[in-house]
């Protein structure tokens, strides 16, 4: 049974019409690296799994498959 995230960040990067090569650029890894956390061979780092949600401005909670829909990040309000 596959994992929701794989799914979901295979989708979400297709969505944006974007590559793997230039995902796993921007997450500071190889694409074969990437192309195996897209085919479930890998698990995501925790790391990782940030800098998507930060990149495509959705939670965690979505891409690990809690929520159906996303749900945009909200922005941390600093200490006035």
């Amino acid at each position: 049974m596959e994992q929701e995230y794989v799914r979901r960040i295979r989708e979400l990067r297709e969505d944006r019409d974007k590559t793997q090569e230039e995902i796993a650029q921007m997450l500071g890894t190889s694409q074969t690296m990437y192309s195996r956390y897209e085919r479930g061979a890998s698990e995501l780092p925790i790391r990782h799994l940030i800098q998507l949600c930060r990149y495509y401005q959705v939670s965690a909670d979505y891409i690990l498959g809690f929520f159906r829909r996303p749900r945009p990040l909200e922005e941390e309000k600093a200490p006035r």
